[in-house]
């Protein structure tokens, strides 16, 4: 089984969720707004394209974290998913 071929800006976002120097959070605020982002080494947060890491989070591309709840939202850790878990997301797609 091939994968989907990514579109330039999805595999951008997913370049730099790979890069473990830069960290990625989906944040989840209690109206249900969605923020991805990552933090940069200078310390800044830098959001990234909901549309695309939305996407690669339903492909099972990247996966989340344990989440950290406040009382106004949740924010997890973002991961590229292992080659393993994709393909057994893949499966299930097409069974």
């Amino acid at each position: 089984m091939t994968r989907p071929r990514l579109s330039a800006r999805a595999a951008d976002v997913l370049r730099l969720i790979t890069n473990q120097h830069e960290p990625v959070f989906l944040t989840v605020h209690a109206n249900g707004r969605r923020r991805w982002g990552r933090w940069q080494s200078d310390g800044r947060p830098v959001a990234l394209p909901t549309e695309e890491c939305d996407a690669l989070h339903a492909a099972g591309r990247i996966v989340l974290g344990d989440p950290v709840v406040d009382r106004t939202k949740t924010t997890y850790r973002v991961r590229a998913a292992a080659r393993a878990t994709y393909r057994t997301a893949a499966s299930f797609l097409t069974a």
